[in-house]
């Protein structure tokens, strides 16, 4: 698979402590780039994601402010794993564990100049809190004995008036380097003056999309935008009315979240009602995977067929990203669809990050699905096999009686088949074959797999 012209930096505006979606800031001074991790695709850190950030760096050292403007860079991990970015600098790591069912934040060095003045605990001093009795030679890359018992996890340590990071684990520290930290202050800008000086980007990106909309939106008799409930079809109905497009629909599987179908209705939009019962079929085959999404033909691609068999041919302008998946990644402006002939799918934004969708829907005040305050990545069915541990357990406080009638299934389904309670405990049920970090995983806690990396039965 070719690899797409995904942007791989961030610049970022050092005068105004701004992200930037191009190289210039309305300031008119010179940006920095900043290298991301793969998929590259990266995103603002809403309103649960700071709280929980907060509370995390309020647990490990006190009353630390945050800045208004964060970032989340997704990197891969067996669950949620994100690289913080805050003052143009990598601030840390934000993972969840499936396990533990815990989030965490392993803060980065790059952070400190900005920590250090505010940090109320959590700094180690290496000689008055560890055995360094045999020490000699450099500090940085040693592991060092605790005199006194600390929690496991991140921690600033201090030697000889310099700092850096370390982890605790079983009784021990290890430094991953100590430098001279100059303690530093920015301003703090909130999104609004992010998106004010972004705004010649922000318009181009509208101006190429819309263009892209003109140029096929009369390929077909009909043109019509998929809307899923979700940023990016948020995004694309905004930009497809600019360019004329009225008609839109929204295939309503049966298992989604309330506050989506409550969504997409006020937006006025067309609601294809499915009519496949996905825990019948659940019943019979078993859960759908990430490398086995039946439920998707099932529930989404079926009824589609029998909508388009009812309008007849159409271009359909729709959200898809190359940063998506690697199954979008090499993603054309138009395809028609190799499932139903009918149809010519048109990508206007498929060169966009989540930031860039996020800051033309906050730009053009268009109404946006409030399940992302609230936590959710990405939006789709409650129980979709590609969302996220961390993700289902927000969904389990909104709406514990859709997770629990999914828990007793997945639970009933492993017990039957004779699998450890990790199936359904850990998500593991998301795949039929694993994944190399989810063996990694089930290899550290002691779960047996067979030869083809499936689980394997503990009785039988």
């Amino acid at each position: 698979m070719r690899e797409p012209a995904v942007k791989k930096i961030l610049y970022w505006c050092d005068n105004c402590n701004v992200p930037l979606i191009g190289r210039t800031c309305e300031c008119g001074c010179e940006s920095r780039e900043i290298p991301l991790l793969q998929p590259y695709d990266l995103r603002p850190a809403l309103a649960a994601d700071m709280a929980i950030l907060r509370s995390l760096l309020a647990r490990q050292f006190g009353d630390v402010p945050l800045p208004r403007v964060v970032l989340l860079n997704k990197t891969g991990g067996t669950d949620r794993a994100d690289l913080v970015i805050a003052h143009g600098d990598r601030f840390g790591w934000f993972t969840f564990d499936p396990v533990t069912r815990e989030f965490s934040l392993d803060i980065a060095p790059e952070a400190l100049p900005y920590l250090l003045p505010h940090v109320e605990r959590g700094i180690l001093d290496l000689e008055a809190g560890t055995d360094m009795s045999t020490h000699k030679g450099r500090i940085g890359g040693k592991r060092f004995s605790l005199k006194a018992p600390m929690p496991d996890g991140t921690v600033i340590v201090s030697y000889r008036g310099r700092f850096g990071t370390g982890v605790v684990r079983d009784g021990q520290v290890r430094v991953k380097e100590v430098i001279e930290i100059d303690p530093r202050t920015c301003p703090d800008p909130d999104w609004d003056v992010v998106i004010r000086k972004n705004r010649y980007h922000l318009k181009n990106l509208e101006r190429n999309a819309v263009r892209t909309i003109k140029k096929h939106m009369k390929a077909r008799p009909r043109v019509n935008v998929s809307f899923s409930g979700g940023k990016d079809s948020t995004a694309i109905l905004h930009l497809a009315r600019k360019a004329g497009v009225e008609e839109a629909f929204f295939i309503d599987t049966g298992i989604e979240l309330p506050e989506t179908v409550e969504f997409v209705a006020s937006q006025g939009i067309e609601i294809v009602r499915g009519r496949g019962d996905f825990f019948q079929t659940a019943g019979k085959i078993g859960p759908p995977g990430k490398d086995d999404r039946w439920c998707c033909k099932f529930l989404k691609l079926d009824p589609l067929k029998d909508y388009l068999d009812g309008i007849g041919p159409c271009v359909t302008i729709q959200g898809n990203r190359w940063y998506e998946s690697w199954s979008r990644a090499d993603l054309d402006e138009t395809l028609q669809n190799p499932v139903n002939p009918l149809q010519l799918n048109v990508s206007p934004i498929r060169n966009w990050r989540a930031l860039e969708v996020f800051l033309y829907i906050w730009w053009r005040k268009a109404p946006i699905n409030p399940l992302y305050e609230r936590g959710l990545e990405r939006i789709g069915c409650y129980l979709c096999p590609a969302a996220l541990e961390s993700e289902y357990e927000v969904v389990r406080e909104m709406h514990p009686e859709l997770i629990e009638r999914w828990d007793r299934f997945l639970q009933r389904w492993a017990e039957e088949a004779g699998l450890p309670a990790a199936y359904h405990q850990w998500g593991l049920w998301r795949w039929r074959v694993l994944p190399p970090k989810m063996r990694e995983l089930c290899r550290d806690q002691g779960i047996p797999l067979n030869d083809d990396f499936t689980l394997r039965a503990i009785r039988g």
